[in-house]
C-alpha cells in the first residue's frame, strides 16, 4: 500500500485528528516522507467529497467545503425525525444509569447501540466523557439540553430514579462478578 493511502486509511479509521509523529511511526516513515504523502493525498482528494485537514501537528480527514450544503441538509433531515424506540431505550437507559458505557447500554438493551447513541450526540441529548478508568471507552450522561426537554432540573427528578438506578447498579455488578469467574 503506499503511503498517501496508508494515511487515508489510517485517518478514516481513527475518526479524528491524529498526530502527524504518531501517524509516521505507524507507517515507518520519516516525517518528511509523511509530509510527501500527506501533499499526494490531499492533491488525490481535490474536487471530492472529503478533505485533507492539516495543522503543524495535527492531520484530520473532514468533508470538503464543496459537500457542506449536502451534509447540512443531511443532519437536518436526521434532526427532524422522531427519535424512535431504540433511541428512546437508550436515552432511559443513560437517565437511569447516568455514566454508563456503550457495552453496559448494549447489554441491558441486549442489541448494538451505536446508532442510537450517534444520534442521542448528534441531537445534543447526551455527552460522552473518557472513562477515568480506562481511557478507550466513552460514559455517557444526558445534557442540560435532555433534561430541559424532559421539564426536569436534574435526572434525579426522574420516576422512580432512585430505585431503579440501584436496581440497575445491582444487576450491572452481579453481572460483573458473573463475567469474572
Amino acid at each position: 500500500m503506499t503511503p498517501p493511502n496508508a494515511v487515508e486509511a489510517l485517518l478514516f479509521a481513527a475518526g479524528e485528528p491524529l498526530e502527524k509523529t504518531r501517524v509516521a511511526n505507524l507507517l515507518g516513515i520519516k516525517r518528511a516522507e509523511l509530509e510527501v504523502a500527506l501533499e499526494s493525498l490531499g492533491e488525490q482528494l481535490e474536487g471530492r467529497g472529503i478533505a485533507l485537514i492539516e495543522t503543524e501537528l495535527m492531520i484530520e480527514l473532514r468533508t470538503s467545503g464543496a459537500a457542506a450544503e449536502i451534509v447540512k441538509q443531511y443532519r437536518a433531515s436526521e434532526l427532524s425525525r422522531d427519535l424512535g424506540r431504540a433511541s428512546l431505550e437508550t436515552l432511559a437507559v443513560i437517565a437511569y444509569q447516568a455514566g454508563t458505557t456503550r457495552g453496559e447500554i448494549d447489554w441491558v438493551r441486549g442489541v448494538n447501540s451505536s446508532a442510537s447513541i450517534r444520534t442521542l450526540l448528534m441531537r445534543g441529548l447526551i455527552e460522552g466523557r473518557e472513562d477515568p478508568a480506562d481511557k478507550r471507552r466513552m460514559r455517557y450522561t444526558l445534557t442540560t439540553e435532555a433534561l430541559a426537554h424532559l421539564g426536569l432540573a436534574r435526572a434525579a427528578d426522574l420516576p422512580r430514579f432512585q430505585e431503579l438506578a440501584k436496581a440497575a447498579q445491582e444487576v450491572i455488578a452481579t453481572e460483573s462478578v458473573a463475567v469474572g469467574n
